[in-house]
C-alpha cells in the first residue's frame, strides 16, 4: 500500500513539472514563431525514465540528497525564461496575435483571455507559478526518508527562497536597468544560479547519536543531507550554509550593491532586500562560527576522555609483554 501511494504521488508531481514545463515552452514558441524551440521539452520529457529508475533503484521512491526530478525540470524552464525575458527586453511592443500557435486557442474562452495578456504579464505569471510548482511538487512527491517535519521545513524554506529569487524580475522594470542588457542577462545568471539549490534536498537533519562517540550538534533549518565523517573539516550544516551563501544571498548582495551604487536604482523594495541580504550572510557567517567551534570543542572533550583510557590499557598490555 506504501509502495502503490508513493508511485501515485511521483506520477503526479511529475505531471505537474511536465504541464508547466509544456505552457512554458509553449509561450516561448508562440514569441518566437519557430517550431525548434519545442526541443526545450526535452527535460521534462525524460521525466518517465528518470520516474522508472528512481522507483526501481530506490527504496521509498525517491532519491536522498538529489532530486533529478526537479533538475529535469529546471532544465526545461529555465531556458525558456531565458529565451522570454531576452525578448521582452528587445522589442517593448505587444507580441503580434497572429501566430498561428495563439490562433488555435482563439476560439477557447479562458486561452483567448490568455492570449490578450500582455507580454510582461505572461512572463511574470510564468516565473511565479514555477516557483509556485516548485513548492507543490516538493509536497506531492515522496519524503523518500525525510519525516513530515522536516518536509515542512524544506517547503518554508523553498517559500523563503522563492520570495527572494522572485524579486530579482523587479529589478528589471526599472527604468535604470529595463534596457541595459548586460545587467540583464546578469540577474538572469544569478536566477538560474539560485535555482540550483531545489534540486538539493535542504531540510533540517542531525546524525545517529552515539554515547560512546562523540555528538554532532543538530542541524538548522537550512542544512542539507550531505554525508559526514570524522575526517572532514566541516560538519554537514557548515557546508549547507556555504552552499546557501554562495549560490543565493552572497551573489544576490553584490548585485543589489551594485544596481544601488553605479545604476543608482534606489527604491523601498530595493533597500529591504539588500538589508536582508546583508542581515542574512551575517548571521549565516555567525551560525558557521558557532558550529565550528561547538563542533571542535565536542570533539576535543571526545578526544581527551579517550586519552586516560588508552593509557590504562598501554599500562595493562606493558606488563603483559614482559612476562
Amino acid at each position: 500500500m506504501c509502495r502503490a501511494l508513493n508511485i501515485l504521488l511521483a506520477l503526479l508531481s511529475r505531471f505537474l513539472f511536465t504541464v508547466h514545463g509544456i505552457v512554458t515552452v509553449w509561450r516561448v514558441v508562440a514569441v518566437k514563431g519557430e517550431p525548434c524551440y519545442w526541443l526545450l521539452l526535452m527535460g521534462v520529457a525524460l521525466l518517465g525514465v528518470e520516474m522508472a529508475v528512481t522507483i526501481k533503484c530506490t527504496r521509498n521512491a525517491e532519491w536522498k540528497w538529489f532530486s533529478p526530478m526537479v533538475f529535469l525540470y529546471l532544465s526545461t524552464v529555465i531556458p525558456s525564461i531565458w529565451f522570454l525575458e531576452l525578448n521582452l527586453l528587445q522589442s517593448k511592443l505587444p507580441i503580434n496575435s497572429s501566430s498561428p500557435d495563439l490562433h488555435l486557442l482563439s476560439h477557447i474562452p479562458i486561452a483567448a483571455g490568455l492570449v490578450e495578456l500582455d507580454p510582461e504579464h505572461w512572463v511574470a505569471g510564468l516565473e511565479q507559478t514555477m516557483l509556485i510548482v516548485l513548492v507543490l511538487g516538493r509536497w506531492l512527491m515522496p519524503k523518500g526518508d525525510m519525516s513530515r517535519d522536516q518536509l515542512s521545513q524544506l517547503l518554508m524554506v523553498y517559500v523563503g527562497l522563492g520570495a527572494d529569487i522572485l524579486d530579482i524580475f523587479d529589478t528589471f522594470k526599472e527604468p535604470e536597468v529595463k534596457t541595459n542588457r548586460a545587467v540583464i542577462i546578469v540577474g538572469l545568471s544569478l536566477f538560474s544560479w539560485a535555482l540550483m539549490q531545489f534540486p538539493l534536498v535542504l531540510t533540517q537533519t542531525s546524525p545517529p547519536k552515539d554515547h560512546g562517540e562523540a555528538q554532532i550538534p543538530e542541524e538548522s533549518t537550512r542544512s542539507v543531507f550531505l554525508p559526514w565523517t570524522s575526517s572532514s573539516c566541516c560538519s554537514s550544516e557548515v557546508w549547507s550554509l556555504l552552499l546557501t551563501v554562495g549560490l543565493q544571498d552572497g551573489p544576490f548582495l553584490v548585485y543589489r550593491l551594485y544596481l544601488m551604487i553605479r545604476e543608482n536604482v534606489l527604491n523601498q523594495l530595493m533597500i529591504f532586500f539588500t538589508c536582508k541580504n546583508i542581515l542574512i550572510v551575517m548571521l549565516e557567517v555567525y551560525r558557521i562560527c558557532v558550529v565550528q567551534f561547538d563542533l571542535g570543542r565536542t570533539l576535543g572533550e571526545a578526544t581527551s576522555q579517550d586519552t586516560p583510557q588508552r593509557q590504562l590499557e598501554n599500562e595493562v598490555v606493558e606488563p603483559s609483554c614482559q612476562d
